[in-house]
């Protein structure tokens, strides 16, 4: 058995259609959602889940904060045979009209994040699947979830001292929310051959100031942790209905 050395699991321990989130107990809430959820191994801010949806074989892993955490997974969960990725993070919005609690279907991202820059130059585009957001897409549709699709923003900090203009920058060019990891995912994730998606719940108003925000989603704020299942049952929808 040759395990990862971060993820540390095999490639007969996980399925080949993952589920990634940064917090660690949002793993385990996805895995909760689904049927036979089974945490399968526990390494610092890497917890992964195997479970089952639709009959389908699925794995559930968190990767942390930032792009730099989230390509270590992905890079050794592509070492274990993963063919299909699906983000379901929190963002916060660069839009008034994106309220807290409703989600965002990335079709690409602004690259502001130096994870994926450490392997591809800015010039090379952060897109995602285009068949994987088709299934979002249905799956929203399905569970008559509203959404919004265009591009994100991913950035390392949002406690830089520029941040206010960096936000209204972008939010005049008609970007949609910031996290921080979806343009790595996207970029490195089509670089080694994979399916790659994210789909956003937004817990941070635009021009809110962001402790306010994300202390009120740590505090299981209705609409939010209600974004957080939804974004969650329309992702594992689109992986399980998705050709891999």
């Amino acid at each position: 058995m040759n395990l990862q050395p971060h993820i540390a699991v095999s490639a007969d321990d996980i399925a080949s259609r993952v589920i990634v989130c940064g917090d660690p107990a949002r793993a385990a809430r996805i895995a909760g959602w689904c049927e036979n959820g089974k945490q399968v191994a526990s390494n610092r801010e890497f917890q992964l889940f195997n479970a089952r949806f639709n009959g389908i074989d699925v794995t559930i892993c968190s990767t942390g904060i930032g792009a730099a955490s989230m390509l270590i997974a992905l890079e050794e969960l592509k070492q274990c045979g993963v063919t299909t990725i699906i983000r379901v993070g929190s963002a916060g919005a660069l839009q008034h009209n994106i309220g807290l609690g409703e989600l965002i279907i990335a079709e690409g991202a602004v690259r502001d994040e130096g994870g994926s820059l450490s392997y591809l130059p800015a010039s090379y585009p952060a897109v995602a699947d285009h068949a994987l957001v088709a299934a979002l897409l249905s799956a929203a549709k399905q569970l008559q979830s509203k959404y919004y699709l265009g591009l994100v923003r991913s950035h390392d900090s949002f406690y830089t001292d520029q941040e206010t203009e960096i936000c209204e920058f972008w939010h005049q060019r008609g970007v949609l929310a910031a996290d921080m990891e979806t343009s790595a995912l996207l970029t490195v994730g089509r670089f080694r051959g994979l399916q790659v998606a994210s789909i956003l719940n937004n817990v941070v108003l635009f021009e809110q100031e962001v402790k306010e925000g994300i202390g009120q989603f740590k505090q299981v704020n209705g609409g939010m942790i209600e974004g957080e299942k939804r974004s969650a049952m329309i992702a594992l929808q689109a992986l399980t209905s998705h050709r891999s």
